[in-house]
């Protein structure tokens, strides 16, 4: 291993003090510092010499580094202005990296990727996500058609066990369901925190999103099946007819509800956790014709 790599904690605290960088606690920053993790999730994300790579969140360049070693390109997203000349300092040899200066909420990421990639480059989206915003950056990526092959992430473990999870488990509700509308979705790996600098309070998994060429199920109306999961987990211990009831009660009486119920062919008794996405569909469409 090259002693150099800036994924070390030596080389790490060497780069944060010759900056005196202070990490900033409201974007979430937290350093890998243990290479072999991030050849790991290189290798579990599929990146080969002629891979495209969008990175959300570089920090000091750990993964960066790595990603710029494996991929032919890589476009990198920060929003921390202080981290660019720690960034063109410790990236310099890398003539294939390009940092861009945006909140990826914000980004135009279609646009970027026409600017930087090649029409049918095999692109992939890895980063170390900042805890704080994973779901919204993630749904953000998914909801947008982007022409990706997958998103290899490291999130918070329970983050990813809920984006993961199958029906009738703990972790399984309406944000498994959203992902798993746009990707296959599998943990990879798991990360104890004492590969990061500074450590955080809880441990992280590797979740790889695997994009789907179709949705797993035809709705006639997307956001109103998205609404109608929601519906169902409402209130978590009750049942799907009692959330669907209180959720809906302008638009649908109790009756209507049971109708639409055994319309469906679904027992209203259930829980919204005992729902597989197939029947969801089923549910939505049943709820839409009406």
């Amino acid at each position: 291993m090259n002693n150099n790599y800036i994924a070390t904690p030596t080389r790490t605290r060497e780069i944060l003090r010759k900056y005196q960088f202070q990490f900033k606690k409201s974007l979430g920053q937290n350093f890998l510092i243990d290479v072999n993790i991030l050849e790991n999730i290189i290798k579990k994300a599929g990146i080969d010499h002629e891979s495209g790579v969008i990175e959300v969140g570089p920090g000091i360049g750990a993964l960066t580094e790595q990603l710029a070693i494996h991929a032919k390109k890589v476009v990198a997203f920060e929003i921390d202005q202080r981290l660019f000349p720690i960034l063109d300092d410790t990236l310099k040899q890398y003539n294939n990296v390009q940092f861009i200066h945006q909140d990826i909420l914000k980004a135009d990421v279609i646009q970027v990727i026409k600017d930087n990639f090649t029409p049918g480059q095999v692109i992939h989206i890895v980063a170390n996500l900042p805890y704080y915003i994973t779901t919204p950056i993630l749904m953000k990526l998914l909801q947008e058609n982007l022409p990706i092959t997958s998103l290899t992430v490291m999130i918070q473990k329970e983050v990813a066990a809920r984006m993961a999870a199958v029906p009738n488990s703990k972790s399984y509700g309406s944000l498994s369901i959203a992902v798993q509308y746009y990707t296959h979705a599998e943990i990879v790996m798991q990360v104890p925190n004492s590969v990061f600098m500074p450590q955080p309070n809880v441990d992280s998994s590797v979740l790889k999103l695997t994009i789907r060429e179709t949705p797993p199920v035809d709705v006639i109306n997307e956001e109103y099946f998205f609404t109608l999961v929601k519906a169902a987990f409402f209130q978590r211990r009750k049942t799907l007819r009692n959330n669907l009831t209180n959720y809906f009660a302008k638009s649908f009486s109790k009756e209507e509800v049971n109708q639409l119920l055994d319309k469906a062919g679904i027992d209203g008794t259930r829980r919204g956790e005992s729902l597989t996405i197939e029947e969801f569909a089923v549910l939505a469409n049943t709820f839409t014709r009406l």
